[in-house]
This record gives C-alpha cells, sequence and structure tokens, in this order.
C-alpha cells in the first residue's frame, strides 16, 4: 500500500509544474515536497520524475499519479453517497481542453453541471491534439481530444465537429490572393497561428501543394482565439478559424473564406477515466448534451 501522501506530492509537482508550485499549493516548505517525491522513488524503487523544467512524469510516475488521482476520485464519489450532507470539500474538475473549445462551446456546457455539483474547475489549456497527453500523465481525469482511439483504461466519446477554414477581410484576400490560393501567393501571405504547436495551417497547404508545400511564410503567433480572430479582421493576416467563431462576421462580410478547399472538419471526442464516478458520469452526460446544441454532428 502507497502512502498517499507522498503520491500527492508527486502528483502537485507534475499538475502544478514545479516543486515551489507545489509547495504552495499543498502548504508545505519546498523541502518537504522533495523529500516526500525521493523518498516514493526510494520505496518504489523507480524514477518517477525527469528533473526538467517543468518536471515530467516518468512512464512509473505517470502510472502511480493516475492511481493516486483516480482513488482520490472514488473516495471523494463514496463520501458524497454515504453521507450527502456532509459538508466536505468541493469536487475538482481537472480537465483538459483545446483553447478553442474553451472559448466557444465547452463553458457552456458545463456550467450548470458544475454550479449544480458545487465543483471547481481546473482547466489545463492546449492544443487538441495534446490534451490526450496529459491524461495519459495523469495530469487531469479526462479531456476534450482530437484522437478517437480510447487510451488504455479510458472510454472514449464522440462530442461533434468543428469546422475550419482559411480566413480573411475581402480586402487581404484581394491584395494576397489576386489569382486564388496559388502556392506562390501562400508562400508570401501573412498568416496567424495560435501557437508554434498549431499546425492545421501547415497541414492545409500541404493537402493543396503535396509535392511543395510552402514553409517559411510569414507567420504571427497569437495565443488567444479572440485576439487571433481579431487580427484577421483587422485585414493583418489569414488564419484557420473555427466556422462555430466567425460565423458573425461571415455574415457580416467583414470575413470570407479564402478558398472552399481549405475547410476542414475536425472531430472532437470526450477521453475519460473508466471509473464508475458519479460525477465523471454526470460531467459527461453535460458535455455530451452541450456538443449536441453547438457542434456539429
Amino acid at each position: 500500500m502507497h502512502d498517499y501522501k507522498l503520491l500527492e506530492a508527486l502528483a502537485a509537482v507534475v499538475r502544478e509544474g514545479g516543486f515551489e508550485r507545489a509547495a504552495r499549493a499543498l502548504c508545505l516548505t519546498q523541502s518537504a515536497v522533495s523529500q516526500r517525491v525521493r523518498l516514493l522513488e526510494e520505496r518504489t524503487g523507480r524514477v518517477l520524475l525527469t528533473r526538467a523544467s517543468p518536471p515530467r512524469p516518468t512512464p512509473d510516475g505517470r502510472r502511480l499519479i493516475r492511481h493516486c488521482l483516480q482513488v482520490r476520485r472514488l473516495e471523494e464519489d463514496l463520501e458524497a453517497e454515504l453521507d450527502p450532507a456532509a459538508p466536505g470539500g468541493r469536487p475538482v474538475l481537472r480537465i483538459g481542453v483545446n483553447a478553442d473549445s474553451l472559448d466557444f462551446w465547452f463553458m457552456d456546457a458545463v456550467t450548470d453541471f458544475v454550479r449544480e455539483r458545487d465543483a471547481l474547475l481546473d482547466l489545463a489549456v492546449d492544443d487538441q491534439e495534446r490534451t490526450h497527453r496529459m491524461l495519459a500523465d495523469g495530469e487531469v481525469l479526462g479531456c476534450v481530444s482530437a484522437r478517437a482511439e480510447p487510451m488504455q483504461g479510458c472510454t472514449v466519446r464522440r462530442l461533434g465537429v468543428m469546422r475550419y477554414g482559411l480566413l480573411a477581410t475581402p480586402g487581404f484576400v484581394r491584395r494576397h490572393f489576386p489569382e486564388g490560393l496559388t502556392r506562390e501567393a501562400a508562400a508570401r501571405a501573412p498568416a496567424v497561428r495560435f501557437n508554434r504547436a498549431d499546425d492545421l495551417h501547415d497541414l492545409v497547404l500541404a493537402r493543396l501543394f503535396p509535392d511543395d508545400p510552402p514553409r517559411d511564410y510569414p507567420v504571427h503567433f497569437v495565443p488567444a482565439p479572440g485576439r487571433f480572430m481579431a487580427l484577421a479582421e483587422a485585414g493583418l493576416a489569414c488564419g484557420m478559424t473555427p466556422f462555430i467563431q466567425a460565423a458573425a462576421a461571415l455574415a457580416a462580410g467583414r470575413l470570407v473564406c479564402v478558398d472552399g478547399r481549405t475547410e476542414v472538419p475536425v472531430a472532437l471526442y470526450w477521453h475519460r477515466w473508466n471509473l464508475r464516478s458519479p460525477l465523471l458520469e454526470g460531467l459527461s452526460e453535460a458535455l455530451a448534451r452541450g456538443a449536441r446544441r453547438m457542434l456539429e454532428p
């Protein structure tokens, strides 16, 4: 049987991104957190963390963190079932979600559930391809991901589709694409991307120009979905933007799709631990209902 104080220290270092932040979250000294992680490694005889910046769990560390968080989730469910009137602590929903979903449908989907359960949100935001790694690392109890395949020990549920297209102002299109979306024009036209992990623009160019896709085009990096589209609306760039985000701008003619061939449907899936947890079940149902309302099937 593992000492859960030691496991919690390991989980906190990974969740908070370092020993100092973990110490603040646990109301301990940094030395105490380091000692607990070191003691856990000595007891297991395994290296559980890579001492990088930020620290990352090793495969053995990931397994222990998942075990720790799953046991805590089951214990909280059991306490609520045995004594529903007990004050207890608020359940914490640690979820990985991509920024576009967070801005345009996720919060509407979960707000009522969070209010009803008096829960706390702890959202980890990254690209829809990378949120899956958070679940694998044991950092979150569920994630919105573009991957359809379930991970070992998890279940997966299809939520719906967000369609993206290369959008820009009519003036930008006239200036940069007078002869359409040619390879030469795509190599010169300024683009906007969420961050360096956002490769949707590259994927579209590779699909359109498979023999020699442009790679050194000028890029703005704007890691905020609302500001991302504002740059495009200012006529400074074209960007792969969710149609759900740009609906009003498209209807008003402030933005147009540069080329219909750039439309990309991105299917989103909800991955969660395979636990018999009322909290997880309720959260999953809330997400599915919200996705049905706001996403394409």
